[in-house]
């Protein structure tokens, strides 16, 4: 791709680099660690990856990490996997988290909001008192360091405390949004086999009471390892028998005892989608969550003690355990329970605008989803003290920047992020120092040695290639759950090239260090060679008002052909007629590669999507190649399987 250098759609102003954290750390660790005065980030990303010790023993030093036991030294053993950190180091999670209750004891730790859009405070010596008293329960339920606690819990502050209690214990957190079936929690919750459970009666969404209290026994049934469930009355409904009482359990004022664990100690399993078989039981530590997330929020997001820091998300994403760390910084962290889009398409924006947020986090679907219903969130909006929208999930086409900047505001700092579950994390996104380009990630975060490589190892710049780390995060897995010869972990990541990590992105590197993400490597569309993202496909097509979201594969045929179908989900209204289907096949030959026009397009009642959002590609070509449903995906983890059915019906047509 052309990466010659078009102007930025935003720059920085001068005062603003200046005041950023990321600029007084440089300067810092110039004087303090030798890291360059001079360069810019440029030059502080490679002192970052080529002095990996030094850079985040100063990040600790930084931000003022309390180690219970000194470590002996930053990086053991630095191979991959099983990269060991700060070897000897004892610290807490959750005391990090609590800090700030010291200095602001009645500043809002939480904003929670509801559907109703209105804030409620919960302040910091609140939710130290809280987590506290849970905490201390918690160790009189028999609760014991490596234990693990569950959460079937919306985005309320009961799931913070829950989290920060069980943190506060050594004990090892891991939470489903209770919009999972019970099938879908059974297949995560089960592998990790925890002791006490955190349920609610129901959830409110979209307007609606969502009773889960069946799902729930569901369940306590099928988890024998429980010793207690704590039953929250989000719809106001009596424990079920049995069931602890929230308030009872959080009642207490005593003063919190954190447990020093080892750095590698578990803090938190996150799981994988799961769509192909058991979602992958994602485990990371106490210690490399709390450096990784310090860094990234406090350094790349530049949150501070005057921030109010909104991500729209669901516990069962890692966005909402990435959200909750903002506490480390100090931060006012906004709790959004309900609808992205209710009572209509600018609820986000109403949201951000009633708790003050300074940095808003969403998804790229959600901004072009008001693009298209024409919302306008400036003019109906105070948005003055939003300066960074923040999004995730795919990657945000150009016309999103476009929007964002023509709709939110010209000096809005817009911060395209890209990284994972599997490291809890971002690989490449936000620097307040940088400028943005249209379409474009700023720059690869601290510490990360990001590349692209062709399949022989040989890094790219200004070419796709696969998006590869070759040093250690300490926020990568410590392990997998229950693959005790760490086999399903090496697969996932270094078969490809042995020793670094291969995520399954491909990515371009630009000659200017900013990157553009093309979507699942694993789900490319290679034709005569010339390799092409998903992502670029649905950027081009979704511009058209007719398209409401749409699906591309390509599947080798077993006589050395390729197939390439284009799926549309249409607006309403709209028709797949002789007119519109002309307009998708020039504006792909136009705007991207005539190579990737597809052989046909199908109109489809709906794109499956993973439970945390994300488009199904791989299962739907597992399914048009032949595979059985059961086989090609794990229904547990689809949004609706109904919706499988038709590319499997449409696959047995074609025999």
């Amino acid at each position: 791709m052309s990466t010659a250098n078009p102007s930025p759609l935003w720059q920085p102003a001068p005062e603003r680099i200046a005041q950023a954290q990321i600029t007084k750390f440089q300067a810092w660790a110039a004087e303090h660690h030798g890291a360059p005065s001079h360069g810019g980030y440029a030059a502080l990303h490679r002192w970052s990856v080529d002095e990996l010790d030094t850079f985040w023993k100063a990040v600790t030093e930084w931000f003022d990490v309390d180690f219970s036991t000194p470590c002996t030294r930053v990086l053991g053993d630095r191979s991959m996997p099983g990269a060991e950190w700060f070897p000897g180091a004892t610290l807490n999670y959750a005391e990090h988290a609590l800090r700030a209750a010291a200095t602001r004891p009645d500043e809002p730790a939480l904003l929670h909001v509801d559907e109703t859009h209105e804030p409620t405070p919960v302040s910091w010596s609140e939710l130290r008192r809280q987590v506290a008293s849970l905490a201390a329960e918690l160790r009189a339920l028999g609760v014991h360091p490596g234990d693990r606690v569950s959460g079937y819990l919306p985005n309320v502050p009961q799931a913070v405390v829950a989290l920060l209690a069980t943190a506060a214990v050594g004990a090892v957190w891991t939470s489903c949004a209770p919009d999972f079936g019970a099938r879908s929690v059974l297949d995560r919750f089960q592998q990790v086999e925890p002791v006490v459970l955190f349920t609610v009666d129901g959830y409110r969404y979209g307007g609606k009471e969502h009773d889960r209290r069946d799902v729930v026994a569901e369940l306590c049934g099928e988890l024998p390892t429980l010793r207690a469930v704590v039953h929250i009355p989000l719809l106001g409904t009596e424990a079920p028998e049995g069931a602890l009482d929230w308030s009872t359990l959080t009642s207490a004022d005593v003063e919190p005892v954190f447990e020093p664990v080892p750095f590698d100690h578990p803090l938190w399993v996150l799981y994988s989608s799961g769509t192909t078989g058991l979602p992958k039981a994602i485990v990371q530590s106490q210690g490399g969550i709390l450096v990784e997330h310090l860094k990234q929020l406090g350094l790349h997001c530049d949150l501070s003690t005057e921030d109010r820091f909104f991500w729209y998300t669901s516990t069962g994403w890692m966005m909402w355990n990435f959200l909750v760390s903002g506490l480390l910084t100090g931060t006012t962290i906004v709790l959004y329970d309900g609808s992205p889009g209710y009572p209509d398409t600018g609820a986000q924006w109403r949201i951000a605008e009633r708790t003050g947020a300074t940095l808003f986090g969403t998804s790229a679907a959600y901004v072009m989803a008001c693009r298209k219903a024409e919302v306008h969130p400036a003019r109906d909006f105070d948005l003055t003290r939003v300066r960074c929208v923040a999004t995730t999930g795919s990657p945000l086409p150009p016309d999103g920047f476009r929007w964002l900047h023509d709709e939110v505001g010209e000096d809005l700092w817009i911060a395209s992020v890209s990284g994972g579950t599997d490291v809890c994390s971002c690989f490449a996104g936000a620097v307040p120092t940088l400028p943005v380009y249209i379409g474009e990630l700023q720059a690869a975060g601290l510490g990360t040695d990001l590349q692209s490589w062709d399949p022989s190892g040989k890094p790219l710049i200004d070419e796709v290639g696969e998006l590869v780390v070759t040093n250690p995060m300490p926020s990568m897995p410590i392990r997998f759950w229950n693959d005790p010869d760490g086999s399903r972990y090496h697969d996932s990541y270094f078969d490809t090239y042995p020793g670094v990590w291969r995520h399954g992105d491909w990515i371009t590197l630009t000659s200017r260090d900013s990157v553009v993400i093309h979507g699942r490597s694993d789900s490319t569309l290679n034709r005569q060679g010339v390799r092409m993202g998903s992502a670029d496909i649905y950027e081009a097509v979704e511009r058209l008002p007719e398209i409401k979201e749409s699906l591309v594969i390509g599947i080798e045929q077993p006589d050395g052909g390729y197939w390439m179908p284009l799926f549309v989900h249409l607006a309403p209204g709209a028709a797949l007629d002789e007119a519109l289907l002309k307009r998708i096949k020039q504006t792909i030959r136009e705007q991207l590669s005539p190579r990737h026009v597809p052989d046909e397009v199908i109109e489809v009642p709906g794109v499956p999507h993973t439970l945390t959002g994300k488009r199904i590609e791989v299962p739907v070509k597992r399914l048009l190649q032949g595979a059985p449903l059961d086989k090609a995906v794990n229904v547990g983890s689809v949004d609706n399987v109904e919706l499988l059915r038709f590319y499997e019906d449409l696959a047995r047509e074609r025999g």
